[in-house]
């Protein structure tokens, strides 16, 4: 590149305008359709199984430029791919599309898609031995056998209700619910039943074991457990993939997500609701008196139930195994940092976008440390905090007589699991600022999203 090249360009920069277009090519050979396919067929597999949508999107595209895929433009929203293939001077493209039908959190995968991208990009894989490997990872097992999947939800249930302070006797209730509600929720699956539906009888199957409870002269439990068994139903992962999707600038898929969350959050208010009012006719004594209130010192118990949630989350989302040790550790972290923010008078909401924003950091820096996709960090470790016990003070309050403060108690709710999210992607973007390489590389031309637009 000759001086004065070089000068236009940092001209462009300096005024904040858009690189040069590549001059026309002239028509190549015939796209080859395998290629299409592989980036298709990634994509699918990386969205089906948690990614969010602009890694999805960095993904194909390096696998596209990689496999010399020409003017290769793709779109990815929450229910479908399209890839186009643009050979130039009038050729015809080659466009494929493929819809998601059917979305799983398996973050075992995500890790070897991701290591499969890589690969591909520096030129380490064949484009016949990377549709071998993808077959792999397809037809692949998660980590962890089966009935350790299901358990899991019962033990981050048990974790929570410890952490809201129960004893064995309340986990062990908590575990009971959960499974049950669990498995209730697989058997309307099976039957074709939405999974509106689902959550909703799961929530009240764990908010019915702790009416029972309060029926049986223990309504300082009762809290507790409930806490525990929401804490297993709700969508954190699909929170922090929402918010990330509305800052990158993907607003059609953040759209889509936060309507997802919205109508999970809504199912299991729904669920709480209806057997809390149930409860409360039949004379159920149950009072917001009896709910807990988040610890205000640091206790053993509390981080090591922290840990525990955090670690038996990363179970139910198969993260692989070596990723185990460090959302126990971002569990404990984060409630630390949580309590320690309470203790100095800080606000719930600001306490736990701080300590969410920390964790993001330290999570976002490990996984690029370690060459691998940051969800399955970052979402195991907001599960200490997202907030059950408000959601259930909420829906006692608007059936025993509140209804005013029971919103703003479900106002509070929600506001804390949208701070907990937006901290765990503050703290990726903080990383990503200094990050100077890779397809994940600070600047406006490495994400396109990032430019200003002034508004318009």
């Amino acid at each position: 590149m000759n001086a004065a090249e070089r000068l236009r360009r940092t001209w462009q920069v300096l005024m904040d305008g858009s690189p040069p277009e590549p001059p026309e090519e002239e028509p190549t050979e015939v796209v080859d359709p395998r290629a299409v396919d592989l980036v298709l067929r990634v994509g699918e597999l990386l969205l089906a199984s948690g990614e969010s949508t602009e890694r999805v999107n960095e993904a194909m595209l390096g696998l596209a430029v990689a496999y010399e895929l020409p003017r290769c433009e793709v779109q990815v929203t929450l229910t479908s791919l399209l890839v186009s293939a643009h050979p130039g001077g009038g050729a015809p493209p080659m466009t494929g599309t493929r819809a998601i039908r059917r979305r799983t959190p398996a973050y075992w995968r995500l890790t070897a898609l991701h290591k499969l991208v890589q690969d591909a990009s520096i030129g380490m894989v064949e484009l016949d031995e990377a549709h071998k490997r993808l077959a792999e990872i397809k037809r692949g097992r998660p980590p962890y056998p089966a009935w350790l999947l299901v358990v899991s939800l019962g033990l981050v249930s048990a974790s929570g209700s410890v952490l809201s302070g129960g004893g064995p006797l309340v986990a062990t209730t908590a575990f009971i619910a959960t499974l049950l509600g669990d498995r209730a929720a697989a058997y309307l699956a099976r039957r074709g039943i939405a999974e509106f539906f689902q959550l909703t009888v799961a929530a009240a199957i764990g908010a019915a074991a702790a009416a029972i409870v309060v029926a049986m002269g223990n309504p300082g439990q009762a809290a507790t457990v409930v806490t525990g068994a929401i804490l297993a139903l709700l969508p954190g992962r699909p929170l922090v993939a929402s918010i990330q999707d509305g800052i990158t600038g993907d607003l059609v898929s953040a759209g889509a997500r936060v309507l997802e969350v919205f109508f999970m959050i809504a199912a299991i208010v729904a669920g709480l609701g209806g057997v809390v009012y149930i409860a409360v006719s039949m004379g159920v004594p149950i009072d917001v008196s009896h709910l807990p209130t988040p610890a205000a010192k640091l206790e053993p118990v509390a981080v090591i139930a922290a840990a525990a949630i955090s670690l038996t989350f990363a179970v139910s989302l198969a993260t692989p195994r070596d990723v185990l040790a460090a959302a126990a550790l971002g569990g404990a972290l984060i409630w630390v940092l949580y309590v320690v923010a309470r203790g100095w008078d800080v606000p719930p909401v600001l306490a736990a976008a701080v300590a969410a924003t920390i964790v993001g950091v330290l999570a976002s820096w490990l996984a690029r440390r370690h060459g691998q996709p940051v969800m399955p960090y970052v979402v195991p470790m907001i599960g200490p905090l997202l907030p059950g016990t408000a959601l259930y003070r909420g829906m006692v309050e608007l059936n025993t007589g509140s209804p005013s403060t029971g919103v703003l108690s479900l106002i509070g709710a929600v506001s804390v699991a949208l701070a907990l999210g937006a901290g765990v992607n503050l703290g990726g973007e903080l990383v990503r600022a200094f990050q100077r390489v890779g397809l994940s590389a600070s600047g406006r031309w490495a994400r396109p999203a990032a430019r200003r637009t002034r508004g318009f």
